[in-house]
């Protein structure tokens, strides 16, 4: 009888200890789910931010375009700065560009969300590379760069229903700036649409 009492005890204590244990554990699961949720969370917010262009991308109609006059400032800020310095951020922001509508797509499972307008951002960041910064230029960089993305002639067409992912989703843009800057250099270089004329030599 001694033994079988002290047997009691002792699976009483084991058990008092496994549920202790437990509760320890559902104690810690309990407080790293509200971080794990916090930092899910402030990695959503960064995400957006980045992709809808400080939620420029959020507007009802014309997210695109939204997002096109968004980049105006930036475009004006960076070539403050001189052309290397543009065209190393633009570099930059493209990688950038990529990689969080690569993250946007995983999470949402929707490829070139309307609500994703970096791609628009580069898009026209490309397209104002080494122009005058003249009214002129931006509102013909501006008209043609939305009427080559709307319209999506070949091969911009063809990026945009072939290549996937984040890739997919900001080369097409890419695309539809440098045929924008080559025909804006054209004008830039044999008139004076630009407001001012490049002489070269």
């Amino acid at each position: 009888m001694k033994n079988l009492k002290g047997n009691n005890d002792s699976s009483g204590e084991s058990n008092g200890e496994s549920k202790s244990k437990i509760d320890h554990e559902d104690h810690t699961q309990n407080e790293q789910k509200p971080r794990s949720a916090k930092k899910n969370s402030r990695e959503m917010i960064k995400l957006e931010v980045v992709t809808s262009f400080f939620y420029l991308g959020k507007f009802p109609k014309g997210p695109g375009t939204m997002g096109t006059l968004g980049a105006i400032p930036l475009v004006y800020i960076l070539a403050s700065f001189g052309s290397l310095v543009y065209l190393s951020i633009t570099l930059v922001l493209s990688v950038i560009a990529i990689m969080a509508s690569q993250k946007y797509e995983e999470l949402f499972a929707e490829h070139d969300s309307k609500e994703i307008v970096i791609d628009e951002v580069v898009g026209f960041l490309v397209t104002m590379a080494l122009l005058p910064m003249t009214w002129q230029s931006f509102v013909l960089a501006f008209v043609l760069f939305r009427v080559l993305d709307i319209l999506k002639p070949f091969p911009i067409n063809w990026i945009d229903q072939k290549i996937n992912g984040g890739v997919g989703v900001v080369a097409d843009d890419i695309v539809a700036g440098i045929i924008a800057n080559v025909f804006l250099h054209l004008a830039y270089t044999h008139t004076t649409l630009l407001g001012v004329q490049f002489v070269g030599g």
